[in-house]
């Protein structure tokens, strides 16, 4: 055994809880430490790899961009981006499309969208509506719009004000839209490490209504259920709404660091030369990645095929809970996004995790009690029915 975890402490400032592995390569939905030992990977680098690790055309993608050019500013014309705005807009709806490195920093556009747009309208309208348990990003000013203390803690925030609201309750919604004035509302279509909590369809639609209703701009963050991780390229798509705002990020990129966002062709001109910018986004590497995700996932039919597999996946963990329903709450889930709801406590969850991962079997935790699995689309049968039998042996020796 190496000494790169003692390093790793030596060096690397401790803000994440990391798991004791030591990862050498990936191979298609699998992650092999530096001993040779693989692990079936549902974390998929925190829903970043959609296709899998070291995909054949995403390497060869790697290979040709690279040997054109990485970095050329926002100075020119990037090819490579121009093509993924393109693919992005033909596949949501007409408009633009503004890159970030991250979704933070997708979260960070939209507030300065929202400012903008406020200015253009001279209505007085101010601030953003967003939902309880909701997870926005960690730069200060997606810290305002998170709703989880153990995030944004104590650090400053910026000042505009940000009202929230219990998820599915749409009276508590057309309050605050009607006495606050908000300019408007973003919300993820299944709160992620809020605890894996689709919104029902019937009311992101009524919350689309009221937006129109009251002259509200409704921002979607697709920035983890985007890209195909919900069986649609964008969850937003389950349903008949119309965003105003897609917010996207994580899998965009092939593995690499790449964000945006997607804005209807009424507002594509609120930013003007100067009023917003990045040095890096949008990378030619990273643009030219997604253009080969997207090609993967639409042309090639990835998208279908993990469609499919997550309707086993999610069928036979229903099953699962049946059979042990003393110690599984729930499912619940959209795609390859689903949260395995624990009786036990945040203790005994992390042992299950850890027991899983000494098996071979990568799975993160959220809010403390939830098992989440975020599969690559690429996933097998095989490997699906890996997961469940050792799941279910970990199961059953809790049970004895």
């Amino acid at each position: 055994m190496s000494n790169w975890n003692e390093r790793n402490k030596e060096v690397i400032m401790n803000t994440y809880g990391k798991l004791p592995l030591v990862i050498d390569r990936g191979e298609g939905a699998e992650l092999i430490d530096e001993n040779g030992k693989r692990y079936l990977d549902f974390i998929t680098g925190l829903a970043v790899n959609i296709v899998g690790h070291s995909h054949p055309e995403i390497v060869q993608t790697l290979r040709d961009q690279g040997e054109k050019f990485l970095h050329i500013s926002n100075l020119y014309v990037n090819k490579p981006a121009v093509e993924l705005a393109e693919r992005l807009l033909a596949v949501t709806f007409p408009g633009k499309v503004f890159y970030t490195n991250s979704g933070a920093e997708a979260t960070e556009a939209v507030i300065k969208l929202v400012h903008k747009w406020t200015k253009q309208q001279e209505t007085g309208q101010d601030g953003i509506v967003v939902l309880k348990k909701s997870f926005h990003g960690r730069t200060l000013g997606a810290l305002k719009l998170t709703r989880q203390p153990g995030v944004y803690q104590d650090f400053p925030v910026s000042e505009f004000p940000v009202y929230d609201v219990e998820p599915h309750d749409i009276k508590a919604l057309e309050a605050v839209l009607k006495e606050k004035k908000p300019a408007a509302l973003l919300m993820e279509p299944v709160l992620g490490s809020g605890g894996v909590v689709p919104l029902e369809s019937n009311y992101l639609e009524q919350a689309a209504k009221l937006c129109q209703q009251y002259g509200v701009l409704f921002c979607m963050d697709e920035i983890q259920t985007g890209i195909g991780r919900t069986g649609k390229l964008f969850a937003y798509q389950h349903t008949s709404v119309k965003p105003d705002v897609v917010l996207f990020a994580k899998g965009i990129g092939g593995g690499l660091p790449l964000g945006g966002i997607i804005v209807k062709a009424e507002h594509g001109e609120l930013f003007k030369p100067g009023d917003h910018g990045t040095t890096f986004a949008p990378s030619p590497l990273s643009a030219a990645l997604g253009n080969t995700v997207l090609k993967l996932l639409i042309d090639d039919g990835v998208l279908e095929a993990g469609r499919r597999a997550s309707e086993k996946l999610q069928t036979e963990l229903q099953s699962l809970q049946n059979e042990f329903a003393e110690h599984i709450e729930s499912i619940r889930g959209l795609g390859m996004m689903i949260g395995i709801v624990m009786k036990f406590d945040a203790s005994k969850v992390k042992e299950i995790q850890q027991t899983l991962l000494e098996r071979g079997m990568l799975v993160d935790v959220t809010q403390q009690t939830i098992i989440r699995l975020l599969p690559p689309l690429i996933v097998s049968d095989e490997q699906i029915e890996y997961f469940l039998q050792l799941f279910r042996d970990v199961l059953q020796e809790v049970s004895e």
